[in-house]
């Protein structure tokens, strides 16, 4: 009988473990599920000189705890060759830089798989539709760009993982670019077709 009763009562504390486990796994997931965020690069828009006038909406969704897929929408203005290198001082150089400027509106998709802790590694495709403006504000043409970019980052938690920071550097490279004016071309021969970044995304779980 001490047997059948101590046989009874670990069945039902193991099952009791199991549905606990089952319901701690599903709040989890159901907290970490989404969340939204967006990026330091929006502290550009402090240069009063040469703003780019950035907005980064960044939505995720986790299908596993270490397989997210993401949706960003962006949108900047830029007027120097995108393959000057991060930090170089031909960036907004004199006489470096395009006649004119380019309007971006970039609906983005994005892959990320974390690898060990918040080690992780992630590839986006940016869509950039684009508006060639030339020195006087006067359109010249629209064009198309995809961008791909790949990172390697970490994400650090905070509150209780209710928010997240991921520095990260990356390579950004644009395979297809299409309708590019002729003036935009000759400012951006010298420079390669990709160019190496730092990420600075932040975001907030729900």
């Amino acid at each position: 009988m001490q047997k059948k009763i101590l046989l009874v009562a670990l069945t039902l504390i193991m099952a009791s473990a199991l549905q606990v486990k089952a319901q701690n796994a599903k709040q989890d997931n159901t907290y970490k599920r989404w969340f939204v965020g967006s990026t330091l690069y929006l502290l550009g828009n402090l240069d009063k000189t040469n703003n780019p006038e950035y907005v980064q909406l960044n939505v995720g969704y986790r299908i596993t705890p270490k397989d997210v897929v993401s949706f960003r929408f962006k949108r900047s203005i830029y007027s120097w060759p995108i393959g000057i290198p991060f930090g170089s001082s031909s960036f907004d150089a004199p006489g470096e830089n395009y006649p004119g400027h380019a309007r971006i509106l970039a609906p983005t998709v994005g892959y990320q798989r974390f690898w060990w802790k918040g080690a992780y590694t992630s590839v986006q495709a940016l869509n950039a539709f684009e508006k060639y403006l030339d020195e006087d504000n006067k359109k010249i043409g629209n064009g198309y760009t995809l961008y791909l970019d790949f990172y390697l980052g970490y994400q650090f938690k905070f509150f209780k993982n209710r928010f997240f920071f991921e520095p990260a550097i990356g390579i950004s490279s644009w395979p297809v670019r299409t309708n590019v004016p002729q003036s935009f071309k000759a400012a951006e021969q010298k420079w390669p077709n990709y160019f190496i970044q730092p990420g600075f995304d932040f975001g907030f779980n729900f």
